[in-house]
Formats: C-alpha cells, sequence, structure tokens
C-alpha cells in the first residue's frame, strides 16, 4: 500500500478520483520532501561539525541555543540574507538552472525509496533503474554549474565531477545488478521483501538474509563506489577545496550556495538510502517502527563519510580514476559473474 493509499484511508476517501490521487500525491511528497530536508538541516550546520570536531579533538558549535542547535537557524537566515552575488561573463540560465536541478535530482530518488510504514509515493517495477537514473542526474548540474561558471576552477570542478561519476557509477549500477539477481525484480519494495527471511538461526537469535550478509564483497564495493558517488573523502576530487577552491560551486553566494550545500547532503542521504533499500533490508529492524531504523540507517552512512572525511586523505584526480577504471570495474563484473553463477546453481 502505497503512501497515497494510507493517505486516503486516514482521510476515510473511497476510491480515489485523479484529482484526489493528485492532491494526495502532493500531500505526500511535501510530508517525503520535509522529512529528508529536516535530517540534511540537521546534519550540514551542525551534525557535520560535531562530528567533525569529535573525530579531530575539537570544539565544535555550542554557543548558539542548546548544545549549539540553533546555528542551523542562524547560519540559514546568515546565508539567505547574504547579496546574490552573479559574476560578469556567466551563462545565465545553465547558472541558474545548476543548483535546482542538483537538489531535485536528489529528491526524485526518493519517490521509490520505501521508508516502513507504508511511506513510498512510487513502487514502478523498474523502481531500483529509476532510481540511479534521477540519481545521476547530479552529473548534470555539476557539470552546467563549472561551465556557467566562466571560472577555470569550477570548469576545472566540473570536468572532474564527471570523470568521476562515469567511473564509478557504471560498478554502482553493476554491483546492484548482482542484488537484482538474487531478489529477482527491479522494484525496491520487492528487493526489502526478499531480505525479510532469516538467514540462519543460531541460539534461537535469527539473522536476516541482508544482502550485506549474503554476499559481503558486493557490500564493500558498493559502498566504495557510493562514497565516489557522494563526493566525500577520499574521493572529494570535484570539490578539492585545497587544489581548486571549492571547484564547480567557487562562484556561487547567498541562497545558491545553499542549494549547492543542501544538494550535496540530499545526495549523502540518498546514497544512505540506497544502501540501506539494495543492502541492509531497507526499513526492517527489531522492536522500532520502520520509518526509525531507515532514518538510523541513513545516517549511519553519514556517520561514515564523515569519519572517512576526517581520517583518509583524498587521492589524486589519476589515482581516483584508475581505482574506478582499473580497480572497482573489474571487481564489479566478477562479483556480477559469480553471482549469477551462485544463482544459477541454487535455482
Amino acid at each position: 500500500m502505497s503512501l497515497v493509499d494510507i493517505l486516503g484511508n486516514a482521510l476515510g476517501l473511497g476510491p480515489l478520483g485523479p484529482l484526489e490521487d493528485l492532491l494526495l500525491s502532493f500531500v505526500g511528497a511535501a510530508f517525503v520532501g520535509t522529512f529528508i530536508l529536516l535530517n540534511t538541516a540537521v546534519a550540514g550546520p551542525w551534525a557535520k561539525r560535531k562530528i567533525t570536531a569529535a573525530f579531530t579533538d575539537r570544539v565544535a558549535v555550542n554557543r548558539v541555543g542548546p548544545f549549539g542547535l540553533l546555528i542551523i537557524i542562524a547560519d540559514a537566515v546568515r546565508m539567505l540574507s547574504k547579496e546574490l552575488i552573479i559574476p560578469d561573463g556567466v551563462d545565465r540560465p545553465a547558472f541558474d538552472l545548476a543548483p535546482l536541478v542538483l537538489v531535485a535530482s536528489a529528491l526524485l530518488g526518493f519517490a521509490v525509496i520505501p521508508m516502513g510504514n507504508g511511506i513510498q509515493l512510487a513502487d514502478p517495477e523498474v523502481g531500483l533503474a529509476f532510481l540511479f537514473a534521477v540519481a545521476s542526474i547530479a552529473s548534470v548540474s555539476l557539470v552546467m554549474a563549472g561551465y556557467a561558471s566562466n571560472n577555470k576552477y569550477s570548469m576545472l570542478g566540473g570536468l572532474r565531477a564527471v570523470a568521476q561519476n562515469v567511473a564509478y557509477e557504471i560498478p554502482l549500477v553493476i554491483t546492484a545488478m548482482s542484488v537484482v539477481l538474487f531478489a529477482g525484480t527491479l522494484q525496491t519494495s520487492g528487493i526489502v521483501s526478499a531480505q525479510a527471511a532469516p538467514l540462519v538461526t543460531i541460539a534461537g537469535v535469527s539473522i536476516p538474509s541482508w544482502y550485506a550478509f549474503v554476499n559481503p564483497f558486493a557490500f564493500v564495493l558498493f559502498i566504495a563506489a557510493n562514497m565516489a558517488e557522494v563526493g566525500r573523502n577520499p574521493f572529494d576530487v570535484p570539490e578539492a577545496p585545497t587544489e581548486i577552491v571549492a571547484g564547480y560551486q567557487t562562484e556561487y553566494s547567498s541562497v545558491y550556495f545553499v542549494l549547492m550545500y543542501l544538494g550535496e547532503f540530499i545526495h549523502i542521504f540518498l546514497g544512505g538510502a540506497i544502501l540501506a533499500t539494495v543492502f541492509l533490508g531497507g526499513p526492517a529492524g527489531p522492536v522500532l517502527p520502520g520509518i526509525v531504523w531507515f532514518t538510523i540507517k541513513i545516517w549511519a552512512f553519514f556517520l561514515f563519510t564523515q569519519w572517512a572525511r576526517s581520517a583518509l586523505p583524498r587521492v589524486r584526480i589519476d589515482q581516483l580514476i584508475e581505482i574506478g577504471w582499473k580497480g572497482l570495474l573489474e571487481l564489479s563484473f566478477v562479483n556480477l559473474i559469480l553471482t549469477a553463477v551462485i544463482v544459477g546453481v541454487i535455482v
């Protein structure tokens, strides 16, 4: 049952007509979008600083509100009240659209993610393919931002983003296809359901058949490629503040910078949501409601990205490309072939 159907039942509506279905779809989309944006608002201005400070033995924001939480509001007011500066010579339509495309591509992906307790906007049969397709649109926005900014550092960041995403999206998708072989479907709800059965029971404790347990090699490959997709260390080459200022977002300010920054963090949570759906049973978990487990899993991935940011050095662009094309690509194909053989023997 989709989120629209749940909303219809809660309001006591009968069979939904086209207008009711459209209105409830907007309400459901607003709920999911608000949930993701709230998580992002906490992660960007506050949690990122607190986590990094904990890893590096420093004191982070602690003056504005309890535990420094009001820094979220303070930063929002500060950034949105700044002057929007448009450099000379920019390609204005592309410059204006790039931040919107970046945010929209991430939010669209959550439309097919099962979050538990019936919270899923849509469940198409090709849900996983749709998920990777809309997530990859982020590459277009980074190219738009780099090209349109009329800045050599921005252009370098955009080119690096394209090279990185092409090199790592292929291993990411191929590794996910090995899970599709196990589940027998591209439907995200079907992939989650396939992981519900117990894998093994030891002393009365059942271990679920999450694909992270079934195929840990694919799980590790997926995490590595996912880190490159969301641009976190050691793969934050497109931004590389010490080399190219801030890459594709160098010339952005005020609300445009906020959107670029927001899109970056939404993509991190989308990466965690994909990882949870494909390898960690989606919203499945004991005792707590599904939406709580889903939130825990995406925040666990966010915590991992922040640990990597503090602990792992950035690789050079040539090393990054070599790791993607000569390492992860071959390993992902090996994993896919072995998975196909195993599935063929079992079936």
